[in-house]
């Protein structure tokens, strides 16, 4: 089993910044991917950002020059850097890891809310 904490959220103002962390606990071993999705609500889940253990990244073409995602391998942690933040970004964010052995396993935080609102 993987625990998933997931801390940064908050209420911003338009133009502000929020970091996001999401750190994995327990059978960590063989950890792929790290990501971060966001559901708003009566909207279907959507990924925003994902990062491999190699260092790919995929971003939605709404995060694309405003948010950066980067992982810490040694503390199976993964960090999404948000800035320029609209009203658009508010949703609730959600932490997802792939793990690969024993078998291809998600797992998924409790998600925190992110709100951009002046």
């Amino acid at each position: 089993q993987v625990q998933l904490v997931e801390s940064g959220g908050g209420l911003v103002q338009p133009g502000g910044s929020l970091r996001l962390s999401c750190a994995a606990s327990g059978n960590i071993f063989s950890i792929y991917y790290m990501g971060w999705y966001r559901q708003a609500p009566g909207k279907q889940r959507e990924l925003v950002a994902g990062i491999t253990t190699g260092g790919s990244t995929d971003y939605a073409d709404s995060a694309k020059g405003r948010f950066t995602i980067s992982r810490d391998n040694a503390k199976n942690t993964v960090y999404l850097q948000m800035n320029s933040l609209k009203p658009e970004d508010t949703a609730v964010y959600y932490c997802n890891v792939i793990k690969l052995a024993p078998q291809r396993t998600d797992y998924w935080g409790q998600g925190t809310q992110v709100t951009v609102s002046s």
